[in-house]
């Protein structure tokens, strides 16, 4: 899984580079006559303590020490920048723009880290693996959503729920970290996703598709391969970004968290009309509140319709 041969559409990865959005660590030393020589990380060994905490600093050419100045924004004067064709070379450009929209909000600086980037590489890659062994057993057919068991309307619900989410986050708040979170929450829901009937293997078409489209103003390019392999004939960017079900979402039965004087013993399943009463008395009887209540008085139940029950007792 690669990007290669669209160098064209690099350019807007390395403008963000260029335009000062991204910061790195910047280390230096100071000659005799007063004046400063930076040195760019790549050049640059560094000694950590059993916690990882870097506690040294050393330039790998001669092995003598340099003094670590800090996290900068990326300049030519304190030569603390990053060749961005050299990781577009190694990762591929989609990984790059992963990397650098998943490592902050567009109105923060990013600082940039060589493992951020490898972790953002992997989460692609697993992408990749998930939907190639998903098209290899023959694209299914169509959902049967009134058909779904309460175990698939969970995991059709994820998928709805990160295109709810994640266009919330781009469409209004202009955050593609966020929405990247959305989209990798669905992924470890579609890993461990059933693969048993053509129902479960039609809704990871459906959270595959999704996931596609989420990622493919990010990650042009191998959002337009998985695009076709997944069925499509059309190009992804002239697909239309996905829309919720907001049937979707509705919850036949909610899971609650129990406290005892504030403190959590437990969670109880309720439908989700079930009203307070309902709630209250089914947490009155929940093993762990009769545990933690064993020679007190109820005094008080606290419901917090679809979050919480708290049982205030002395």
């Amino acid at each position: 899984m690669r990007d290669e041969g669209l160098v064209s559409s690099d350019e807007p990865f390395k403008n963000l580079l260029t335009q000062g959005m991204v910061v790195a660590e910047t280390y230096y030393r100071r000659e005799a006559n007063g004046a400063y020589t930076w040195f760019n990380p790549a050049d640059v060994e560094l000694e950590r303590d059993s916690k990882a905490k870097v506690i040294s600093a050393k330039l790998i050419a001669d092995g003598l020490p340099v003094e670590i100045g800090g996290t900068e924004k990326m300049a030519k004067s304190k030569n603390n920048g990053v060749d961005p064709q050299s990781m577009i070379d190694q990762f591929g450009a989609d990984t790059c723009r992963l990397f650098m929209m998943f490592a902050s909000p567009p109105d923060m600086s990013a600082e940039w880290s060589d493992s951020g980037v490898e972790g953002s590489h992997r989460f692609l890659k697993r992408v990749w693996r998930l939907a190639h062994a998903h098209i290899s057993q023959g694209l299914p057919g169509k959902l049967d959503v009134a058909a779904l068991n309460d175990e698939q309307k969970a995991i059709r619900r994820s998928t709805h729920l990160a295109i709810k989410q994640a266009s919330q986050d781009v469409g209004q708040h202009h955050k593609f970290n966020t929405a990247i979170a959305q989209v990798m929450t669905l992924m470890n829901v579609l890993e461990k996703a059933p693969h048993a009937t053509e129902q479960d293997r039609a809704l990871v078409q459906e959270g595959l598709e999704t996931v596609t489209l989420l990622l493919a103003p990010i990650t042009p390019h191998i959002s337009h391969d998985l695009w076709n392999r997944l069925g499509h004939s059309e190009a992804v960017i002239d697909a239309r970004w996905p829309v919720q079900d907001d049937s979707a979402l509705v919850q036949d039965t909610l899971q609650l968290v129990i406290q005892v004087n504030g403190k959590l013993r437990g969670q109880i399943d309720m439908p989700a009309s079930a009203s307070r009463e309902d709630v209250e008395a089914a947490a009155r009887i929940n093993e762990n509140v009769l545990r933690f209540t064993e020679g007190l008085t109820i005094r008080k139940v606290i419901v917090v319709p679809g979050k919480l029950v708290n049982i205030v007792a002395s």
